[in-house]
C-alpha cells in the first residue's frame, strides 16, 4: 500500500511540473469552446461518404483523453465525452514544435481540444486526423491503475466521479435512471396530472411510520424534521381543489441501511379523486409497461438471472392468501386464530414481540415467509386494518383495509390505496399511533391536528400511491443493490 502511495504521490508531482511548465510557457488553458461536437454527432456525421478523407471538413471535439499510444512520429489516442469515444491520431509532421509538445506531455485523464478530420484506419476504425490540439483542463491525479472498468465497490460509491469515468456500465446506469424519472413524469403529464411540490422540513412529520431526522431552525428556535413521505400535505391540496397531482420527492428516514434502504430516497407519489386503490392497481401496471417499453424497447427484461415480463397481467393475490400459498403448514383457520399463529411463530423464530393484535402478527408473518419469494411483479391486497392507518377500511371487511402494495423480485416497489377521508376514524387512528410512540416505537406516526381539520373540510374520495423510484430503477438497470442506483449513496 505504501509503495502505491509513493507512485501516486511521484506522478502527482511530475503532473504539476508540466502544468507549471505548460503555465511558463504562456498557455493558460483554452477559453474558447465554440463549433465543438460530440463524439456521437462524429459518428452520425460519417456515415456521409462526402466527409471521410476530405481534409477540409474539419470537427473540433472535446472532452477527456482516454489513452494514449506515442510511436515514434506517429500517435493514437482516445478521446471520450458524455455522449460516447473517438480515436484520433497526431502525426508529428503536421504539427508545430510546440502543439507536438503539449501533446506529448499530455497525460490519460486530461481534458483535451482536438480539431481533425475524419479518415478510416486500416482496421477501418473511424478517427479524427488531429491537426490542432490543446489542454483544456489538467488532470493533476492519476486515474486508477485499472480504470478501464473500476471493480473496487467501496471506491465506486464513495469516488463516483471516477467510477463514471472508468466504467460504462455505471454511465449506462444512471442514463437509464434519468429515462425512468422521464418516462414516469411523461405518463403523468400525459394523464393530466400536475406536479407540485411540498416541504422538505416539517413541524410534524407524517404520512408514513418511520423514524424522522430532527433538525433545528436558529431563527425561530424551533425543531424541525426531514420529511419521511409527503403524503399529509399532497392529500392537504386535494382537499383544496386538486384532483390530479404528483410529486417526485427525496424523503429521509433515519432507519438502517442495506442493499434495499437508504436514508435518503427518490419516490413518487400521486393522487386522483373519484377513484380506488383498484384504479391505483391498474394505473400502476400501466405505468409500468409504459416505462419498461420506453427505457428498455421490450417488455421482457432480466433481472439477477430472473426474467421479468412485464407484457402480460400482474398478479393479484390477497396477504392471507399469499401466507397459505407459501406455507402450506398453515391453514385459513390458523392465520386468523391468534393462539394458533402465535405458536406458529414462535416455532418458526418469527419476532412478534412489539404486536400485539392477529392483524399485526399477520402481516410480521407475511414479510417473513412470502415478501422475499415475490418474484414476478405481483399485487399483494386486504392489508390488515391496524398496519394501515393512513388507509379507508373496507367496506364488507372492517378488519381490512382498501389497500395493496406491490412487489418485484421480493421488493416492496411500491404501496397504495384508498384514501381515508373521515377525519373522526383518523383521528382515532392518529391516536393509536400516539400510543404506540408513547409504549416505545419511534416509528410509530405523530398526531397532526392541523391535518384532521383539512379533512374536516372534507376531502372528495381519492386514491394515492407511492412508489419507489430507486428499486424501480434497480430492476430494470439489473443492479444488485441500491447503491449501484444512486449518484452518492450514504456511507460510513
Amino acid at each position: 500500500m505504501e509503495d502505491k502511495n509513493n507512485d501516486s504521490h511521484r506522478l502527482i508531482l511530475e503532473r504539476r511540473k508540466k502544468l507549471d511548465l505548460l503555465k511558463e510557457s504562456g498557455n493558460n488553458y483554452l477559453n474558447d469552446f465554440s463549433g465543438n461536437i460530440s463524439c456521437e454527432q462524429i459518428r452520425k456525421i460519417s456515415n456521409d461518404k462526402n466527409i471521410i478523407d476530405n481534409e477540409k471538413k474539419k470537427f473540433v471535439v472535446m472532452g477527456r483523453m482516454m489513452s494514449k499510444r506515442i510511436m515514434g512520429k506517429s500517435s493514437f489516442a482516445n478521446i471520450k465525452d458524455s455522449s460516447g469515444s473517438i480515436q484520433f491520431y497526431v502525426d508529428k509532421k503536421k504539427f508545430t514544435e510546440d502543439q507536438f509538445k503539449i501533446f506529448k506531455n499530455s497525460d490519460i485523464g486530461d481534458i483535451i481540444y482536438v480539431e481533425g478530420y475524419l479518415f478510416k484506419t486500416k482496421t477501418n476504425e473511424l478517427t479524427l486526423f488531429a491537426v490542432d490540439f490543446n489542454l483544456v483542463t489538467k488532470s493533476l491525479r492519476p486515474l486508477p491503475e485499472k480504470f478501464h472498468g473500476l471493480s473496487d465497490q467501496e471506491i465506486k460509491y464513495r469516488k463516483r466521479y471516477l467510477d463514471l469515468i472508468c466504467n460504462k456500465g455505471s454511465w449506462d446506469t444512471f442514463n437509464d435512471r434519468f429515462k425512468i424519472i422521464k418516462a414516469v413524469r411523461n405518463y403523468f403529464d400525459n394523464l393530466g396530472f400536475i406536479e407540485v411540490e411540498t416541504p422538505m422540513m416539517q413541524k410534524i412529520p407524517g404520512g408514513a411510520t418511520a423514524k424522522p431526522f430532527i433538525t433545528h431552525h436558529n431563527t425561530l428556535d424551533m425543531d424541525l424534521y426531514m420529511r419521511i413521505a409527503p403524503e399529509l400535505y399532497l392529500k392537504r391540496l386535494i382537499v383544496g381543489g386538486f384532483e390530479k397531482i404528483y410529486e417526485i420527492n427525496r424523503n429521509f428516514r433515519n432507519e438502517g441501511v442495506s442493499s434495499k434502504h437508504n436514508p435518503e430516497f427518490t419516490m413518487i407519489e400521486f393522487y386522483q379523486t373519484y377513484c380506488n386503490y383498484s384504479d391505483m392497481m391498474n394505473i400502476t401496471e400501466d405505468l409500468l409497461r409504459y416505462v419498461v417499453n420506453k427505457v428498455k424497447g421490450v417488455s421482457l427484461i432480466n433481472y439477477q438471472g430472473q426474467n421479468l415480463d412485464f407484457g402480460k397481467p400482474f398478479k393479484r393475490i390477497t396477504l392471507k392468501e399469499s401466507i397459505l400459498e407459501f406455507e402450506n403448514n398453515l391453514t385459513k383457520d390458523d392465520i386468523d386464530n391468534i393462539d394458533k399463529i402465535k405458536n406458529y411463530c414462535s416455532k418458526e423464530n418469527i419476532d412478534i414481540t412489539k404486536h400485539s393484535s392477529i392483524g399485526e402478527i399477520q402481516f410480521a408473518l407475511f414479510e417473513k415467509i412470502v415478501e422475499p419469494n415475490l418474484l414476478d411483479p405481483t399485487f399483494i391486497t386486504e392489508y390488515p386494518i391496524e398496519v394501515s392507518p393512513l388507509a379507508r377500511v373496507n367496506n364488507e371487511n372492517p378488519l381490512i383495509a382498501d389497500r395493496f402494495e406491490f412487489f418485484i423480485m421480493g421488493k416492496e416497489i411500491a404501496n397504495g390505496f384508498s384514501e381515508l377521508n373521515d377525519p373522526d376514524d383518523q383521528r382515532k387512528r392518529f391516536e393509536n399511533q400516539a400510543a404506540l410512540k408513547d409504549g416505545g416505537n419511534d416509528e410509530a406516526m405523530y398526531f397532526d391536528e392541523d391535518y384532521i381539520e383539512a379533512l374536516e373540510h372534507g376531502m372528495p374520495p381519492t386514491a394515492g400511491e407511492g412508489i419507489g423510484i430507486d428499486r424501480l430503477v434497480m430492476i430494470l438497470t439489473d443492479s444488485p443493490s441500491i447503491r449501484d442506483v444512486l449518484l452518492f449513496p450514504l456511507m460510513r
